[in-house]
């Protein structure tokens, strides 16, 4: 089929964000290169479309190492990508018209040509951001990790890390949601603990900073917790086989603690507890587990809908500021999902 083009018109050079060198330790914004690069045109069976909305997430991290990992590296000198929604405005595939909104994985850029087998049609019945949030990648990974990984039971006791972000926010309110004994989420600042407790309906919540966290999870559990979804890693990691009772899960998300760490961080020195609490973990990357998708959905979106499940948002506007949002999420600036409004 021959292009489509919408009436708005394509101009002939937008802004990319491209990695310039790769960190050691702490990424900067001197480790990203902003470029005004030529608009491609989509070839058969793709896609030209506008992102209005782009996320980045602490994964993203990792991707910035040349290391061997679960997925390829970002490559210097190229665009880093991520999730992305935006406006379909050519198009070489019978399946997507111009004016349609799709979520695809081409961010950090104004412009991306997406095969069409790459897009998926979102729904207008949530705004464009619940795509990169709580309904999208972060929303199944706090119902994989929760649901299937750690085995949630009615009745559990659940200690969640890093509680207040996009993941971790979620994890609670289902627990809360499907019949949890209590719910217990660690966070980073005051305003995150009450925005725990006040909002999303989370039993208790302490500030990791204020005292070692074994000892503020052990006043905020008293009976032990059955399941634990750990985000940090390091002391919280520790804490929780701690206060783990016997048969207890962990669903292993991430270990943001880490990630900027230059040399290799000690591991929790109480793992023989794993042998006399008959204690499991479960590692796990979400992309693996794409048959839970529309279980996901089928579980989420109606809660979403309902009002039932609250998420937040934390935004910045403008592609150029794309990397400085994203050194905010490894900081712990934002509130829930962080987001980058590019038009």
């Amino acid at each position: 089929m021959e292009v489509s083009v919408t009436t708005s018109s394509v101009p002939d050079t937008a802004v990319e964000i491209r990695l310039a060198s790769r960190p050691e330790g702490w990424p900067t914004t001197d480790n990203f290169d902003i470029v005004e690069a030529p608009v491609p045109e989509p070839g058969p069976g793709q896609l030209l479309v506008r992102n209005k909305v782009m996320s980045v997430d602490p994964y993203m991290r990792g991707r910035m190492s040349a290391a061997k990992s679960y997925v390829a590296p970002f490559e210097i000198g190229q665009p880093l990508d991520g999730g992305a929604v935006g406006e379909v405005v050519r198009s070489n595939s019978d399946d997507f018209s111009p004016g349609q909104s799709v979520l695809h994985s081409l961010g950090w850029r104004e412009y991306a040509v997406v095969d069409a087998t790459q897009a998926t049609a979102v729904s207008s019945e949530f705004p464009p951001s619940a795509f990169l949030g709580v309904l999208g990648m972060p929303g199944m990974t706090a119902y994989v990790g929760l649901m299937d990984k750690a085995r949630f039971q009615q009745g559990d006791t659940v200690f969640v890390s890093g509680a207040a972000g996009a993941v971790g926010s979620l994890v609670g309110q289902l627990a809360k949601l499907g019949g949890a004994e209590r719910v217990i989420g660690s966070a980073g600042s005051p305003e995150k603990v009450r925005l725990l407790t006040e909002r999303f309906g989370f039993d208790a919540a302490f500030n990791y900073k204020d005292a070692p966290v074994g000892e503020q999870l052990r006043a905020a559990a008293p009976n032990g917790i059955d399941v634990y979804f750990d985000n940090v890693g390091g002391d919280h990691l520790e804490a929780a086989i701690g206060s783990m009772n016997d048969f207890g899960r962990i669903a292993a998300c991430g270990a943001i603690s880490q990630y900027n760490a230059t040399e290799a961080q000690p591991g929790p020195r109480n793992m023989f507890q794993f042998v006399t609490k008959r204690l499991s973990m479960q590692g796990f990357i979400v992309n693996d587990n794409t048959h839970l998708k529309r279980d996901f959905f089928e579980h989420v979106a109606p809660l979403v809908r309902e009002g039932r499940i609250s998420y937040e948002e934390t935004s910045v506007d403008g592609i150029r500021k794309a990397p400085e949002a994203f050194l905010g999420v490894l900081r712990g600036d934002n509130t829930g999902k962080m987001l980058v409004n590019i038009a």
